[in-house]
């Protein structure tokens, strides 16, 4: 009888952190998350806002189109806004109205063409490339600057793709960092980095918050939203959700 008890809470114990850990391409919003992009305008329009940095030159509404699935059904987001053009990140990036600290996030992209390139950026400060062909610490789901990129783990073009992200914020004591941010992902349903520390902002002033500060290195306390960055290049994204969470230690494995 004990051994069937054991068994029981270990099973129970498995399938919860299973439950806990669904990732990859399709994961439906967790327990408690808020969706973030649905694929209509209106959800667009009411959750995303343009990031009006130092390079900022595109005009309200949103020039981001609401485009057919082109691997699927229903409606996603294509990100090429005109403003974008060339390459000129940091002109058209969109990012949350609502600012965040330590969360789970989940986000869908399709690359069309080669050399694609977009990133998503935690905090508005932290890039997580997006970008075909490159498989270096620049490249393809790389922690920008911080990591090797898990090139292994994409899908290719014209298909989904999906980051599953717990992160923790960086951590501050009487206004001085005492904690770098931290973060573990999954990429296409595999982990790929596990309590990755994140050492700055890289990109300069244009990249995102903080990013104009000692070179990215001077980070503040001041939560940042989900940033989505346009780089004059057909790469779609759908299915985007984020939870909220309270990571008390040091620790973001799942």
């Amino acid at each position: 009888m004990k051994l069937t008890k054991l068994f029981l809470l270990v099973l129970c114990s498995v399938l919860a952190s299973a439950a806990y850990a669904q990732v990859g391409v399709g994961t439906k919003p967790a327990k408690g998350a808020v969706v973030l992009f649905d694929g209509t305008r209106e959800m667009l329009d009411n959750k995303w806002i343009y990031w009006e940095g130092p390079r900022f030159s595109a005009t309200y509404p949103i020039k981001w189109y609401i485009v057919k699935d082109p691997a699927g059904n229903g409606t996603v987001l294509n990100g090429n806004d005109p403003a974008s053009a060339g390459g000129k990140y940091g002109a058209a990036d969109i990012v949350t109205r609502d600012t965040y600290r330590d969360f789970r996030l989940h986000v869908e992209f399709l690359i069309a063409n080669p050399r694609g390139n977009s990133g998503v950026y935690l905090q508005n400060r932290y890039e997580i490339q997006i970008l075909d062909g490159d498989s270096t610490s620049h490249g393809m789901a790389a922690v920008i600057n911080d990591s090797q990129s898990p090139y292994y783990a994409y899908n290719g073009l014209g298909k989904w793709n999906a980051y599953d992200i717990v992160f923790r914020a960086a951590r501050f004591e009487g206004g001085k960092l005492v904690e770098k941010p931290l973060l573990t992902m999954y990429f296409n349903g595999k982990k790929v980095h596990t309590n990755q520390r994140i050492s700055q902002v890289w990109g300069g002033e244009n990249s995102g918050l903080d990013g104009g500060n000692d070179g990215g290195k001077g980070i503040t306390d001041v939560p940042g939203g989900l940033k989505l960055q346009a780089e004059g290049h057909n790469v779609h994204f759908r299915n985007i959700w984020v939870k909220e969470l309270k990571l008390n230690k040091p620790e973001t494995d799942f």
